[in-house]
């Protein structure tokens, strides 16, 4: 189960759900809990035993009957899966109030995620810092990708920019690009996007608002 082509059917619900065991096993990792049953995990996490095992089997399981998961290890070996076990160099396209936040984000280091740039066209901000992280010219992108080996591209700018963009990236050596532009792209070369909508979040929040009876 631990080969490449064995993982590309696992279901998008699966993967959307091992970040959530992996942030919650390094908090028990931290209180220093060394085992966990899968009753024990669902309790906490709001996911049914049997659904926790199900989606671990998909892996190889990890657990031992009687015994439960040892924490530590079930947290690096999601890890290992999720890739975050070496580091990603990144670079943030926009340098406004979302790229900048998204850059001085302090959590990404932890899992590896390195920014180390931020490409803009605004004169004003070119030259600067932003987090300690230099703001360079966006003319200068593609070689600053191929001489620094990025893997990933954030993108916090407006949709018109993003396409030049996108078309832009197309023959470098990336291998994803975190996407905040008001619209939804696709990549050849086998470049993987992640379409990320903030306003779709809100609204789904809206909706249960709307929708739920509210307890007084």
């Amino acid at each position: 189960m631990d080969s490449k082509s064995s993982r590309k059917n696992i279901s998008q619900a699966i993967i959307r759900r091992l970040p959530r065991y992996y942030r919650y096993l390094g908090e028990l990792k931290a209180e220093g809990v060394e085992r966990i049953s899968s009753s024990e995990l669902s309790s906490l996490m709001n996911v049914t035993a049997s659904q926790i095992r199900q989606d671990l089997n998909n892996f190889g399981g990890f657990g031992q009957q009687g015994y439960g998961y040892n924490v530590e290890y079930l947290y690096d070996e999601i890890g290992k899966i999720l890739g975050i076990d070496r580091p990603h160099k990144i670079v943030t396209v926009g340098a406004g109030n979302l790229g900048s936040a998204l850059s001085g984000y302090q959590n990404f280091p932890r899992y590896g995620f390195n920014i180390l740039a931020m490409f803009d066209n605004d004169e004003a901000k070119i030259g600067s810092t932003i987090h300690g992280i230099p703001v360079l010219p966006v003319s200068k992108l593609t070689s600053y990708i191929e001489e620094n080996g990025i893997e990933i591209v954030i993108l916090a700018i407006p949709k018109e920019e993003a396409r030049q963009i996108i078309h832009t990236l197309e023959g470098t050596s990336i291998r994803g690009v975190w996407n905040f532009a008001h619209t939804d792209f696709e990549m050849s070369g086998g470049i993987v996007v992640e379409n990320v909508h903030l306003s779709e979040s809100l609204m789904r929040l809206s909706y249960e608002i709307a929708n739920s009876e509210r307890l007084d």
